[in-house]
């Protein structure tokens, strides 16, 4: 067991190593950074001095080295576009990203599971065909589609809900969260549901044909020849045996979801990790997009090999299948 949690932690560093490279090509390749930096005041001295202050005048590897035991300690250098310390930009962008996928993903497992076990318990019924029909049009719609849908529904046609910003947020300690206040807890609506809806075809669908094979197993028609209640079939005993790989991916996808919050944020105006990020391809901020580029792998990274490991504690078999 030591040897596959130091062979999968292993693997996990080889990635992250990757991706260190890839988001030090960007700050090779996109440009100059002390150009990027530099006001039109600067003399040529201070630009000198500046890059030497960078240590942009030493080699290609020792400049790589720096930047994977800076980035090891959180320190992804200063912001091009505001000047301030990057990982304290992302430190106070990240609250409002986590509170929106937290919430995403308990609004998927609450609508998706029931829908799930609905679909496959009346399987041939109008209303399940016609909700596996509306999963379908879940996963083609774009999410900024969605969003923009529903702040034309909800903000403008009904008014319920705010169509942006965060509302009125809590600060405690370094933390901040809009859940205390009743204008937070409204302006996370429309952007949560939005975030889920994929996740809520994925995981109907996934409930929907674990439970069908779970129904076809022995034990549930021998539960049902003793006479048990139907209901007691279906949600002690066929549900608990399709929860695992339901969990499995909710876990998986919160990394997705992190990752891929931007679009949501950007429709919404929320200010979170993916709204830093958009901004700083704007305005060619290479310190933002790296740092975001290398919390958000390390989020996957560390998810999967959290899930790897976990899988090979319940079933031994796995450690051997390296």
């Amino acid at each position: 067991m030591l040897v596959f949690i130091i062979s999968r932690i292993g693997n996990a560093i080889m990635v992250m190593l990757a991706v260190a490279m890839i988001a030090f090509l960007i700050f090779r390749l996109a440009g100059d950074p002390v150009e990027l930096m530099a006001s039109e005041q600067m003399t040529q001295e201070d630009r000198d001095n500046l890059r030497e202050r960078l240590g942009l005048n030493d080699s290609t590897a020792t400049q790589f080295v720096r930047f994977v035991a800076d980035a090891a300690r959180g320190d992804f250098g200063i912001s091009y576009r505001n000047g301030q310390d990057v990982l304290k930009l992302i430190g106070e962008r990240f609250p409002a990203t986590l509170e929106l996928v937290l919430v995403a993903t308990l609004i998927s497992l609450v609508a998706g599971i029931p829908l799930g076990v609905l679909t496959a318990i009346k399987r041939g019924k109008w209303y399940t065909e016609a909700l596996q029909f509306i999963s379908i049009v879940g996963v083609s719609l774009p999410s900024f589609v969605v969003g923009i849908l529903l702040i034309l529904v909800f903000s403008v046609i009904l008014g319920w809900f705010p169509s942006f910003g965060r509302g009125e947020v809590v600060q405690i300690g370094w933390w901040s969260t809009g859940l205390l206040t009743p204008s937070g807890r409204a302006a996370l609506i429309l952007p949560a549901v939005a975030l889920s809806l994929y996740q809520i075809t994925l995981i109907l669908r996934l409930v929907r044909a674990e439970m069908l094979e779970v129904l076809r197993s022995d034990f549930v028609k021998f539960a049902r020849a003793r006479g048990i209640p139907r209901w007691r079939i279906y949600f002690r005993h066929a549900l608990r045996n399709c929860l695992m790989p339901v969990v499995t991916m909710t876990a998986m996808n919160v990394g997705s979801l992190i990752a891929f919050a931007l679009i949501t944020e950007t429709v919404f105006q929320w200010p979170g990790m993916g709204m830093l990020f958009i901004q700083a391809v704007t305005f060619l901020d290479i310190p933002v997009m790296a740092a975001y580029l290398c919390i958000i792998s390390f989020i996957f990274v560390a998810l999967n090999t959290l899930v790897d490991i976990t899988y090979a504690v319940i079933d031994p078999r796995l450690r051997d299948a390296r």
